[in-house]
């Protein structure tokens, strides 16, 4: 099967239609052994996948580390696969600070075994605690994006977004700093079989000339044979739904 490729928004990245999302390297979804998840990114790559999404935040950084081994066992070009991923975001909670932003780029790349990473994203910036919910878009705007510009100017990283569930979000985001700033959006549970808002957005989203990444089309396992882990957000409801189709 060719899955093709194409460009990523403004980037000038070709990436396969297709993406590999690493929290699974990261036991997220039930345990996977080292060789194993070794082995899958493996033959992703073989059957023409090139875009690896992970985040320190997958199994407390154990998918970063997986992934690494992975891609540095390709032993290809590093032009062949493109690797975003994420800030702000950690197994013991938030942190969108300046001082931990950069601080975590580093960290990513050496558990990836990178010289930069090709896209970083602001994981999840919706989710606070309800007394910074408010003020957390423009932390992500006063701190984290100037941070992270500086890190691209440096070569660390390569391009900038921000990743989160509440469509809402992006517009926050993107109507309140200038044209160009950000070159991705990374969109999930928003385009399946049981929901498509992702679309109703996408006019918007291209308008502001970023790339837009639609993660989880399985729906964080709703739509899967196994089903949601215990975890899910979902309504009981439609998870009992899903299970019997």
């Amino acid at each position: 099967m060719e899955l093709g490729k194409r460009e990523l928004g403004r980037t000038g990245l070709r990436v396969s239609r297709l993406g590999f999302g690493a929290a699974t390297l990261g036991n997220v979804y039930g345990t996977v052994k080292e060789e194993d998840g070794i082995s899958s990114v493996h033959e992703a790559f073989r059957c023409g996948i090139n875009f690896f999404d992970t985040s320190p935040y997958y199994g407390n950084a154990m998918g970063e580390q997986v992934l690494g081994k992975a891609l540095t066992s390709l032993n290809v070009p590093r032009e062949d696969f493109v690797v975003s991923s994420k800030c702000g975001r950690y197994s013991d909670g938030f942190d969108f600070t300046a001082e931990r932003v950069v601080r975590s780029v580093d960290e990513s790349l050496q558990r990836l075994n990178l010289t930069y990473i090709d896209i970083m994203l602001c994981h999840d910036i919706e989710f606070a605690s309800l007394d910074q919910a408010l003020i957390l878009p423009k932390l992500v705007i006063s701190e984290t994006i100037p941070a992270l510009l500086k890190l691209k100017e440096n070569g660390k990283i390569h391009f900038i977004g921000i990743s989160g569930l509440p469509l809402k979000i992006f517009h926050t985001v993107l109507d309140r700093v200038p044209p160009g700033t950000l070159d991705v959006v990374l969109s999930y549970c928003h385009y399946n079989l049981v929901n498509c808002l992702l679309g109703e957005s996408l006019p918007y989203l291209l308008s502001k000339g970023v790339g837009v990444i639609n993660a989880s089309p399985m729906c964080m396992g709703l739509l899967t044979e196994k089903g949601p882990p215990i975890w899910h957000p979902g309504q009981v409801e439609l998870k009992a739904l899903t299970l019997e189709c």
